[in-house]
């Protein structure tokens, strides 16, 4: 069975792009599908290029049993758009630029996350100038967004 490629994005993939990545594969091991997926993070912006996470999200991520520590940040790229099968922005700034940015032939693979995984236009906050309970407000978010959409896939998979 083809593995399905998913890639997360956020401003500066510290924040809500990689614990998007770190949940979905974390969801998908506890459902025995770790396998059928390839998931990445990726930023906006190279601010923080090759940095890791913000020490908020790995510490909210522990503490639901998940870690993200290993993580390094990342610029989108021009080959992502044709090396990943869905690319789910955080919010709609950053739908806009990768739409912008999309070659027109693989412009339908970006999608705002929530709008996809849980049928609600609304972005996922970024809780980089709050304190831990905007982080656990993502992290609850994402849990449920990811949730959401690897039910999607499962039963696009077995139509």
């Amino acid at each position: 069975m083809a593995s399905t490629s998913v890639l997360f994005v956020c401003l500066g993939n510290i924040c809500r792009s990689p614990l998007a990545e770190g949940v979905f594969t974390h969801l998908a091991f506890q459902r025995g599908e770790a396998a059928l997926y390839r998931v990445d993070s990726a930023g906006i912006s190279g601010w923080h290029s090759g940095e890791g996470p913000d020490r908020r999200s790995v510490k909210v991520a522990a503490a639901h049993g998940i870690d993200i520590s290993r993580q390094q940040s990342r610029q989108v790229k021009p080959q992502d758009f044709a090396a990943f099968d869905l690319i789910l922005a955080m919010d709609r700034d950053n739908l806009a630029i990768l739409k912008s940015k999309a070659p027109a032939d693989l412009a339908a693979r970006v999608h705002l996350f929530n709008a996809l995984a849980v049928g609600q236009d609304m972005d996922v906050p970024d809780p980089y100038y709050g304190g831990p309970e905007g982080f656990e407000a993502v992290y609850s978010m994402l849990d449920s967004g990811c949730s959401a959409l690897l039910a999607k896939l499962a039963d696009a998979r077995a139509s």
